[in-house]
């Protein structure tokens, strides 16, 4: 059970994640009202939706590295600000070239986020609880996805989708401030959970005078990466055009399809708890951390992939929606076990750059995905390839985390005190 000033963090993190997420989701409920609106082929929405992800790629590592030096509450804090303001200012582009710029920026605020999160679970929770304080907390994510289309589709419909975007970015100035006042880069003095059951005694498999290119380059970190990238690519296809194919091909109205884009995150947020504390679950069960992280990732992504494949073969808008629901909870019962995987092999000093880097790796998929998704629609004139691919994508990247991360003899001592030094 977590203490109450542990509570009060991991709420602090979930409302900032369902912050950052609602204000991703936002453009792709909003797309086909900003397309007509801007006058944009699909080719051009689709280099729109992908020009967030070409700011939060390149700047994912960089924030993992200023996490690093400068400590997660106060870069958090500095990345709130500046995503929550040009969030708002998408409401007032009027072209192709002011979209771009916007949403880049955009993106670049954003890219500290799950670096410094991570961290921050890492120094308060430590390994053993790692995963399923992460999952909790992160679980923000997904239902910032749930409450983003009813939310606004009522301000679109009554306002405008300008409108939309300048209230959305409102609320994390609001979460911003209690951020700065309440949270902390690690509790005043070590967390014991005196109820927890003993932690595996096994031989740690970090080295202390690892540098951080050799973080990078370990085997866990490399399948982690891999893996990592199948889930981006699986997530922006869905935040992106997911809710066009439900108006374009099964011809929903905005109303209704704003409400619809609901239930597959909800979905993805009990999946996304789910794994976490299946992940903590099965590594004490295993008493081998990277086996376990390992097996909930092919598993999720297994699923996730013939579920998104069979997506657009069923042609009502129920069926489209359970598959794809299913998609993502699978999808995202994988979640936290990605920085599990790398947490087990990284020395503390180089989690946020790890982390960042795993964050950059899955956001060449999220910067793919949109852009490719574009130009298959534009050529073959529907989605259905572009679920073909999306599904390969994602066995593929099963695929490699089964083949990369080995786990004979890799077992690690999970202390429940986080080690000091940063």
């Amino acid at each position: 059970m977590y203490k109450a000033k542990e509570w009060l963090l991991l709420g602090l993190i979930f409302s900032g994640a369902l912050i950052g997420y609602m204000d991703r989701a936002v453009f792709g409920v909003l797309a086909p009202m900003i397309q007509q609106d801007l006058d944009l082929d699909p080719a051009e929405l689709g280099l729109a939706l992908s020009f967030f992800s070409i700011g939060y790629t390149l700047f994912t590592v960089v924030g993992g590295w200023l996490t690093d030096r400068f400590g997660p509450r106060r870069v958090l804090g500095v990345a709130m600000l500046i995503w929550s303001v040009f969030c708002a200012l998408t409401g007032a582009v009027n072209s192709l070239l002011a979209l771009l710029g916007v949403r880049f920026v955009f993106g670049v605020g954003e890219a500290p986020f799950t670096p410094a999160t991570s961290k921050m679970t890492y120094s308060w929770f430590g390994s053993r609880r790692y995963a399923g304080a992460y999952g909790l907390a992160s679980a923000g994510q997904p239902l910032g996805g749930a409450v983003a289309g009813p939310i606004v589709g009522v301000i679109a419909v009554a306002a405008g989708w300008r409108a939309a975007f300048v209230a959305v970015g409102a609320i994390g100035l609001v979460w911003l401030v209690a951020w700065m006042l309440l949270a902390r880069d690690r509790p005043q003095e070590p967390e014991v959970d005196a109820d927890a059951p003993p932690a595996p005694v096994a031989r740690s498999t970090i080295n202390p005078g690892q540098t951080l290119w050799g973080s990078i380059a370990h085997p866990a970190v490399v399948a982690s990466a891999a893996g990592f990238f199948a889930y981006g690519y699986l997530l922006y296809f869905f935040l992106s055009w997911f809710p066009s194919y439900l108006s374009k091909s099964l011809h929903m109205d905005l109303a209704h399809m704003s409400l619809a884009t609901a239930a597959p995150w909800g979905a993805g947020a009990l999946g996304l708890v789910a794994g976490g504390y299946l992940s903590d679950m099965l590594s004490r069960l295993l008493k081998n951390e990277i086996l376990a992280r390992k097996l909930m990732i092919v598993g999720g992504l297994a699923v996730a992939a013939v579920c998104v494949a069979l997506a657009p073969q069923f042609r009502t808008p129920f069926s489209a929606l359970t598959l794809m629901g299913a998609a993502i909870f699978f999808m995202y019962l994988t979640a936290a076990s990605y920085t599990a995987l790398a947490v087990a092999t990284t020395p503390e000093r180089h989690i946020g750059s790890v982390a960042g880097y795993l964050v950059f790796v899955a956001n060449v998929a999220g910067i793919s995905a949109p852009i490719i998704t574009g130009v298959i629609i534009k050529s073959t004139g529907d989605f259905n390839a572009a679920f073909l691919l999306a599904g390969a994508i994602v066995v593929s990247g099963a695929v490699a985390v089964a083949l990369l991360a080995s786990f004979p003899g890799r077992r690690r001592a999970v202390a429940a005190v986080p080690p000091t030094g940063v």
